[in-house]
């Protein structure tokens, strides 16, 4: 083995280190220094390890983290058009409860030769995982594309949608029709696209309504589900919110039942905003108000990315961020002014005080 790491190292004109480190799949190597390597196995006539053999120029890699959100079967059809138009086949890894996981998935398309992998929200969007696993994928000389999510530390293209800006849109819309109390219901805090909501949902409310915005009260963390939406507008509807922005059409449409639960209607006494405008979500009852991401701009992006960086042509290694649109259906209204009776019970104030518990 030393023998044959002199001979290669000789041939490469690099250090017996750097090859024992590209044949290794290690990173730390850079992309012509891997090259020469490789080449020079080729014309000593050694055979490359599995991984490193020349990667499949018709296959490219896409995971995805479940199907039940209509959103990502969404992301998975305009990124496989696109890879099919280029003359590509996509490879579909989907993650599962108790099945395999994302670096699972990872190796099992890199074992296949893919020429690349589309991760959509992945765990690149989880800002307490270790990002290694995408630095290691690119010392293995595997090009990628990040959808959803941002990680400074990650060399890859990212696309994403304008989640601040998203929620600015949202509160803008409730506040035009009278809502003060402002609920939002979203998922773990250790997201980035969470913590963007947060952030812009808190700096618009405190444009409106100023130092009477209660984060604590009106911002509910849950799961990224129809019971996880339903729990946690069920806690904001507890605090006397009369509109509720949810992070997914899923968690709205919980959100909706845990209203109707309550004996109250849809839009007449709660509002609701979804977030996705996923596939279908137009003819829910009622049709629900939604932040529309761009799916067919961000998948069409991921796809031209990851094909530069197959290319030799890599995008630059940055944020590529896509405003989303606000789809106003039947999910929100006009907030129902409380009659004389009802404020004089104390029921609600004549004007809602965000604060109020």
């Amino acid at each position: 083995m030393t023998a044959r790491l002199a001979d290669i190292a000789a041939q490469a004109g690099v250090s017996e280190a750097t090859v024992s480190r590209v044949l290794n799949g290690k990173p730390g190597v850079a992309a012509a220094t891997r090259e020469s390597v490789l080449a020079a196995l080729d014309v000593l006539g050694y055979e490359r390890p599995v991984k490193l053999r020349r990667r499949s120029e018709g296959l490219v890699g896409l995971i995805i983290p479940e199907l039940e959100n209509p959103i990502f079967p969404a992301f998975a059809q305009v990124i496989a058009q696109g890879l099919t138009r280029q003359g590509y086949t996509p490879v579909l890894a989907t993650q599962t409860p108790g099945g395999s996981t994302e670096d699972e998935l990872t190796e099992m398309l890199v074992d296949r030769g893919v020429a690349g992998i589309i991760f959509v929200s992945g765990l690149h969007a989880d800002t307490t995982a270790d990002t290694g696993r995408y630095e290691r994928l690119h010392g293995r000389g595997v090009p990628f594309v990040l959808v959803g999510g941002f990680s400074e530390g990650v060399r890859a293209p990212f696309v994403s949608p304008d989640d601040r800006a998203a929620m600015r849109l949202a509160v803008t819309h409730l506040v035009s029709l009278g809502h003060e109390r402002i609920g939002l219901a979203l998922g773990p805090e250790r997201f980035v696209p969470v913590q963007r909501k947060i952030e812009g949902f808190t700096r618009s409310m405190r444009e409106h309504f100023g130092d009477r915005f209660d984060a604590a009260r009106l911002i509910q963390h849950s799961l990224y589900t129809l019971e996880g939406g339903q729990a946690a507008a069920s806690a904001l509807l507890e605090r006397d919110c009369t509109a509720v922005v949810c992070a997914s059409d899923m968690m709205a449409l919980g959100a909706i039942r845990a209203a109707r639960q309550r004996g109250l209607a849809v839009p007449g006494d709660v509002s609701v905003i979804g977030f996705d405008d996923s596939p279908l979500i137009a003819f829910t009852d009622p049709p629900l108000t939604t932040i529309r991401q761009p799916v067919t701009a961000m998948g069409q992006a991921a796809v031209r990315a990851l094909l530069e960086e197959i290319g030799g042509t890599p995008a630059p290694h940055s944020e590529f961020v896509f405003l989303p649109e606000l789809v106003v259906r039947g999910s929100t209204a006009s907030r129902r002014r409380p009659g004389p009776a009802a404020s004089a019970e104390g029921t609600r104030p004549g004007r809602e005080d965000p604060t109020a518990g």
